[in-house]
């Protein structure tokens, strides 16, 4: 699917994503000209780009689900009303997700107000952050275990008692796929830290999914589920 203006001479391709990174950052390039010039066509080519992608972060940030929806809407409108200022120090989907992060917590800090927040999984200090077997990126991640859509099922809601802090950053490695270096800026830490926090993310999401296998009866999974392995 195209959306295109051929006076200006924009053209945004939907099938991007099987570009090569310099051709991808060429056309967010011209994306981003484009919306500062307040071309309509670019406006719709950015929804139809990241609002999606948005979507699917903000859900899983979120205290509350149903609130994504608005979240996401806030979200573009404070891009449409900012990419004016946006000097392109980092990429322009960068950019998009630093914001839908931030309000994502802010979406946090009012429910936190009306209703009583989850409970952390910060470990207590002294505890083992993590285990070998979790510290390299290409072993197993809790994403990839399987496919079955009631073991992602409890993944999500495991995934949901994890401390927001570890969340965010687990999100955006694990789902959206970000190298360190994207994580880092998105929500403006430290490379260390980025780090840190993947770890503590996936060794308390370990821990939920553990507590949940071992409450679960076995009859659970006669029916076709197969068990995570999470070692």
């Amino acid at each position: 699917m195209q959306v295109a203006d051929t006076t200006v001479g924009f053209q945004y391709d939907a099938s991007l994503g099987l570009a090569s990174a310099t051709v991808v950052r060429a056309e967010e390039t011209g994306l981003l000209e484009a919306l500062r010039r307040g071309e309509e066509a670019a406006f719709e080519a950015l929804i139809l780009r990241y609002e999606q992608p948005v979507f699917s972060l903000v859900s899983r940030l979120v205290d509350n689900s149903p609130d994504a929806s608005d979240v996401v809407q806030e979200v573009f409108l404070k891009v449409f009303r900012k990419v004016a200022s946006f000097r392109g120090e980092s990429s322009l989907k960068t950019w998009i997700y630093r914001i839908a992060v931030n309000e994502a917590r802010n979406q946090r800090r009012w429910f936190g107000r009306h209703r009583r927040r989850e409970v952390g999984l910060d470990p207590p200090p002294g505890e083992a952050q993590g285990a070998s077997d979790w510290i390299e990126d290409q072993g197993r991640s809790p994403f990839q275990v399987t496919l079955d859509h009631e073991t992602q099922t409890i993944i999500e809601e495991a995934l949901n008692q994890v401390s927001p802090t570890f969340r965010a950053a687990l999100v955006l490695r694990e789902i959206e796929e970000l190298s360190y270096e994207e994580i880092a800026e998105i929500l403006e830490i430290s490379l260390g830290t980025v780090k840190s926090r993947i770890l503590r993310g996936r060794e308390a999401l370990r821990k939920v999914l553990a507590a949940r296998l071992v409450a679960a009866p076995a009859a659970s999974y006669a029916h076709g589920l197969k068990e995570p392995n999470l070692t």
